[in-house]
């Protein structure tokens, strides 16, 4: 996957896996994409842990990107909520391959924040994201 975004790694910092340290958006219309959660049509969270329920979410959020026009190559920034850090760092065997199957090799800028709830308390994972379509 190509994006049309400069992606910057500087050599002075730790090789990323999984995210980009920076950034520079190409000329374009930005699109914020609001909070999206393991939530079905029906508004229902998927069963299932972390890994599921991170399906779900990226599913949803490529979903929220199709509407405004955008893809996920378009991503700039990106970031992902949980309730249990160490559960996600435990689940990354299994995260890598959802996250390429919906976002594909394109890693924007991402933070993880582990928080002591979301929204709605069968969440377990939320991801933000802000991208910009050329």
């Amino acid at each position: 996957m190509t994006t049309p975004h400069e992606i910057l790694n500087p050599p002075e910092l730790a090789d990323p896996i999984g995210f980009s340290h920076a950034v520079v958006a190409a000329a374009g219309r930005t699109v914020y994409i609001g909070g999206q959660t393991a939530h079905d049509s029906d508004g229902v969270v998927v069963p299932g842990g972390i890994a599921e329920q991170f399906d779900k979410a990226a599913a949803n959020l490529v979903t929220a990107l199709g509407a405004a026009g955008a893809q996920p190559d378009h991503l700039v920034s990106m970031q992902i909520y949980v309730t249990d850090a160490a559960g996600y760092r435990a689940a990354l065997k299994d995260l890598a391959p959802i996250y390429r199957k919906h976002l594909g090799t394109h890693y924007p800028a991402i933070s993880l924040f582990e928080v002591t709830g979301l929204f709605d308390p069968a969440a377990l994972v939320e991801i933000v994201a802000t991208a910009v379509v050329p």
